[in-house]
């Protein structure tokens, strides 16, 4: 059993399992009904994703040490106890289920995402590859 994480869009990996988004913001464009079958993701998640405050700040980034201030406000907001709880939970299943989480962005290097997998990692997660 894993726990995956992947671009949200892109095709689902076999055996992959449930797949859920942890965005602040729905795919534009996309009907609910079609969140799935276009491989987005089949349940929604944003409270694993960065406040907008902190999300706009990302995407405002210009350097490693921006991307730096980032990743350690992202890791203070997943401190807090719905977070944290949320973590724990996957973690856990991931030992017992396969399933999936991610995000809309191209490079994983940088979107929360890795931070999301550094949190997993840390919790033993049982991540793929």
């Amino acid at each position: 059993m894993t726990l995956r994480i992947v671009r949200l869009g892109s095709p689902r990996a076999a055996g992959e399992g449930l797949r859920i988004g942890t965005v602040r913001r729905p795919p534009r464009g996309v009907p609910k009904a079609e969140f799935a079958s276009r491989d987005y993701y089949d349940t929604w998640l944003p409270n694993l994703a960065p406040s907008l405050e902190l999300m706009k700040f990302a995407k405002a980034a210009e350097d490693e040490r921006d991307w730096a201030e980032f990743v350690r406000k992202f890791q203070a907001e997943m401190k807090q106890p719905e977070a944290a709880h949320l973590l724990d939970l996957l973690a856990a299943l991931s030992h017992t289920s396969d399933f999936a989480i991610g995000c809309y962005c191209e490079d994983e290097a940088r979107c929360h995402r890795s931070v999301l997998r550094q949190l997993l990692a840390e919790r033993d997660a049982r991540l793929a590859d």
